[in-house]
C-alpha cells in the first residue's frame, strides 16, 4: 500500500485519540462544577465534543474511497502491459497455390482474395477459383488482410517419386524372330481405300463403311508402296500423280527413287496381285523382326465403347506375347485383359508381334496412338496411371503460372507507362486526360458489343470410335473463317448421343453431330423439346458439308446488285422547274431497259460517283416508267448537285438478298 496513505491514517488515529482524551477531561471537570453549584445555579447540560466524531466519520469515508482508488491504480500498474495491436494470424502458404487454397488457408471466403487483389496489376477478370498465384500476389493478399506469412516447406520440398512405366531396353538381336509386316492403306476421302482392303481381304467392308473411316493410327516411320488407284478410268494419268508426289519427297523407282509404284483398280481388281507381291518383297528386304518374349509392348490403333463389353481397344502387338489376365497400361487408363479377339471377332488366347487384336477389360477408354505397356500387378498399374495424371496436372499448373506471369508483366508494364504518362502532370490535367480516355472507351463500346454479337456455332461431336472423332476434330481445327462466324467445339467423345450431350447443347445453343452413332427415341424427343438439333451421319464428308451449311445459315445475308439496263449519256442540259434549275442527262439505252422505280448509279471512268433514284424519266416530253434498249430518254437524279458529263454511264439495277456462305474450305 502507498506509504502516504499509511502516514495519513496514523495521523488521523493520533488525532482521534487526542480528541477522546480531551473529551474525558471535560467530562470530569463538569462533574466537579455540578457538585459545587448544584442548588444555587441552573444545571448546564451539554454534549461535549460531538462534532469531532462526525468529522472523523467523514474523513474516514473519504480516506477509504481514496484508499480503494489508489489500490486499483496500483493493481493496474502491476499488470503486464497489453500489446498495442492484436497478434497477427499466421497463414501457411506455398508457391503456386490456387485462389481457393489461399482462401482456405486464411479461413476466408474466395471473395476476400479477389478484394485484396483489386487495384493491382493483376487481371481480376482472368482469375478463377483454380487459378494459380505467384509469390508476389500471395504476399499482396496476406499483407492487405493483415495476416502473417509462413512459407510451407512441405509444399515446396515435397517431390513425388516417378512411378511411370517405360519400355524395356532393346532386345538382343539373337532373340529376334521374323514377323509379319503391318500394312496401312492411306489416301484421300472416298478414293477407294476400303474397297482396296475389301479386295485384298476378300471381305465386304466397303458395303458397310459407305465413305466412313476404317482405321486410324498415330503417324510413325513407314516404308512406302505407292498404289495408284482408279487406273481403269479413261481419264486416269498415273504419271501426273508420280510427278506431283515429287514435291513431297516421294520419289518412285521410275524417277530414280526407292518407292515402288503399282497401277491398280480396286473396283475391277486389276494388278492387286502385283501390289501384294510388292508389299511382301518390301517386307523381306526390310527383314522385319520382333521379340516375342517378356512384358508386352504395343500401340492402340482404335478405341470404342461396346454396350456389352464396355471399353474396347484394337491394338498392334510390337513386342512380347499378350495373354488373358495380363495387366496393361495405356495413356491414363489400365486394363486386366478379360477377352481377346481377332479381326473376325473370334476369341483368341494369345497375340504375337505384328498381330492385330481386340482387347476387352479396360477401366477407361485410352486414345488412338497411346503406347501399351504390360506391368506386373493391378497396384502397379494404378500407380502408373496416378503418376501420369499427376504429371499432366503439374504441366498444366506450370502453363497456368506462365500465362499468369505473362499477364502480370503486361499489366505491370501498362501501369508503369500510365505512371510515366501522368506522373509529371498537374492533378487537373491528369483528371482531364483520364476523362477523355473514358469518353473514348465509351465510344468504343458499341463496336465491342457488335463483336460480341457476331454469329457463333457451338458444336458437340460424338463418334463410334476414338479415331473417327480424332479425324473429325482435326478437320475442325482447319477452320479459318472465325471473322465470319466463330466455331466453338464445346465437347467431343466416343459413344451414342446421351442426355448430357443434349443438356450441354441446350446450354450453349449448339448442334450435336454424330458419326456412326445412334440417338434413341427418348433422346430425340428430349432434344426436340429443348430445341436442340441432332444431326447423324455415316459419311464423313457429308458431316463436314452439314457443318458448312450450318455455318452459312448463321451468316447475315449479303446484298447483290443485278443489272437491269445500261445507258450512256450523250448530252447534258438544264431545265427550269419553278425557281430551280435542274440538270438533265440525255441518254440512249444500250442494254436491257431502264425502270424508273428501280435503283440507279452513275459511273464515270469506272468509278461509282452516285447511287440513288430518279426524279423523272421522259421520252421526248412524255413521262414514262420504262424505256427499252435503243431508245433515247431524258432523266434527272434525286440529288441535284450531281453534274453529268458526256460519256458517263447510267446503270439501272435491283438489289437482291443472297444467303451468306462460309469461306471455309476443309479441302474435300
Amino acid at each position: 500500500m502507498n506509504l502516504k496513505i499509511l502516514k495519513l491514517e496514523n495521523l488521523l488515529r493520533c488525532h482521534a485519540v487526542f480528541r477522546q482524551l480531551h473529551s474525558l477531561g471535560q467530562r470530569r471537570m463538569l462533574a466537579q462544577w455540578s457538585h459545587v453549584f448544584s442548588s444555587a445555579y441552573p444545571v448546564w447540560t451539554a454534549q461535549p465534543c460531538v462534532w469531532p466524531w462526525q468529522t472523523d466519520l467523514v474523513i474516514g469515508a473519504a480516506l477509504s474511497q481514496y484508499r480503494l482508488l489508489v489500490t486499483k491504480k496500483e493493481e493496474r500498474s502491476q499488470k503486464p502491459p497489453l500489446s498495442s495491436t492484436k497478434s497477427k494470424k499466421e497463414v501457411e502458404v506455398w508457391i503456386g497455390m490456387t485462389v481457393e487454397e489461399l482462401a482456405r488457408a486464411m479461413e476466408k471466403d474466395i471473395d476476400c482474395v479477389f478484394e485484396a487483389l483489386m487495384n493491382t496489376d493483376i487481371d481480376i477478370d482472368s482469375l478463377e477459383a483454380h487459378s494459380h498465384l505467384d509469390e508476389v500476389w500471395i504476399k499482396e493478399v496476406i499483407k492487405k488482410t493483415r495476416m502473417k506469412l509462413k512459407w510451407s516447406k512441405l509444399k515446396q520440398d515435397k517431390v513425388r517419386e516417378n512411378k511411370d512405366a517405360v519400355k524395356r531396353p532393346q532386345a538382343d538381336p539373337a532373340l529376334l524372330i521374323p514377323r509379319s509386316p503391318v500394312v496401312t492403306i492411306m489416301g484421300h476421302v472416298d478414293h477407294g481405300k476400303t474397297t482396296l482392303l475389301d479386295k485384298l481381304r476378300k471381305t465386304q467392308v466397303a458395303a458397310m463403311e459407305a465413305g466412313g473411316i476404317t482405321q486410324h493410327i498415330g503417324a510413325f516411320l513407314v516404308p512406302i508402296v505407292l498404289a495408284i488407284n482408279k487406273c481403269d478410268k479413261a481419264e486416269a494419268d498415273p504419271e501426273k500423280v508420280k510427278k506431283e508426289l515429287l514435291a513431297y519427297d516421294v520419289v518412285c523407282e521410275d524417277y530414280g527413287g526407292d518407292v515402288q509404284a503399282v497401277h491398280i483398280s480396286a473396283v475391277t481388281g486389276d494388278n492387286l496381285m502385283a501390289l501384294a507381291e510388292a508389299t511382301i518383297a518390301l517386307a523381306e528386304m526390310l527383314e522385319l523382326k520382333a521379340d516375342p518374349t517378356g512384358p508386352v509392348e504395343g500401340t492402340v490403333i482404335e478405341s470404342f465403347t461396346d454396350k456389352g463389353r464396355g471399353p474396347v481397344t484394337t491394338a498392334i502387338i510390337q513386342r512380347g506375347t499378350l495373354r488373358k489376365g495380363s495387366i496393361l497400361v495405356a495413356g491414363k487408363s489400365w486394363a486386366k485383359v478379360r477377352l481377346m479377339f481377332d479381326e473376325n471377332g473370334k476369341p483368341i488366347q494369345e497375340a504375337y508381334p505384328s498381330m492385330p487384336v481386340g482387347i476387352v477389360g479396360w477401366r477407361d477408354l485410352p486414345s488412338a496412338g497411346d503406347e501399351i505397356l504390360e506391368v506386373e500387378s493391378e497396384g502397379r498399374a494404378r500407380a502408373v496411371v496416378d503418376w501420369r495424371k499427376y504429371e499432366q496436372e503439374q504441366e498444366k499448373n506450370k502453363e497456368d503460372l506462365k500465362i499468369l506471369e505473362e499477364k502480370r508483366k503486361e499489366h505491370q508494364e501498362a501501369h508503369q507507362k500510365a505512371r510515366e504518362k501522368y506522373g509529371t502532370l498537374h492533378w487537373k490535367e491528369r483528371s482531364f486526360l483520364k476523362y477523355q480516355e473514358k469518353k473514348e472507351q465509351k465510344l468504343l463500346k458499341p463496336k465491342e458489343k457488335e463483336e460480341r454479337d457476331s454469329p457463333v456455332l457451338p458444336i458437340i461431336i460424338k463418334g463410334d470410335v476414338d479415331g473417327s472423332v480424332e479425324a473429325i476434330v482435326d478437320i475442325m481445327n482447319t477452320y479459318d473463317a472465325s471473322h465470319e462466324c466463330e466455331l466453338q467445339l464445346v465437347h467431343f467423345g466416343v459413344g451414342d448421343v446421351s442426355e448430357n450431350d443434349v443438356n450441354l447443347a441446350e446450354t450453349f445453343h449448339g448442334v450435336i453431330y454424330g458419326f456412326n452413332v445412334n440417338a434413341g427415341n427418348v433422346i430425340q424427343k428430349s432434344a426436340a423439346k429443348k430445341g436442340v438439333k441432332i444431326k447423324l451421319h455415316k459419311i464423313i464428308y457429308r458431316l463436314i458439308e452439314d457443318v458448312q451449311e450450318e455455318l452459312s445459315f448463321r451468316l447475315p445475308c449479303t446484298v447483290e446488285e443485278n443489272p437491269i439496263g445500261e445507258a450512256s449519256i450523250l448530252a447534258t442540259f438544264t431545265v427550269t422547274e419553278g425557281k430551280k434549275k435542274v440538270p438533265v442527262a440525255g441518254c440512249r439505252v444500250q442494254k436491257g431497259q431502264l425502270e424508273k422505280q428501280k435503283k440507279f448509279k452513275l459511273i464515270r471512268n469506272r468509278d461509282v460517283i452516285w447511287k440513288g433514284s430518279l426524279t423523272s424519266l421522259k421520252h421526248h416530253k412524255d413521262d414514262i416508267s420504262v424505256i427499252k434498249s435503243g431508245m433515247d430518254c431524258g432523266l434527272s437524279l434525286s440529288e441535284e448537285k450531281i453534274e453529268f458529263k458526256v460519256g458517263d454511264e447510267i446503270i439501272c439495277y435491283e438489289e437482291k438478298e443472297v444467303p451468306g456462305k462460309t469461306s471455309w474450305d476443309p479441302g474435300f
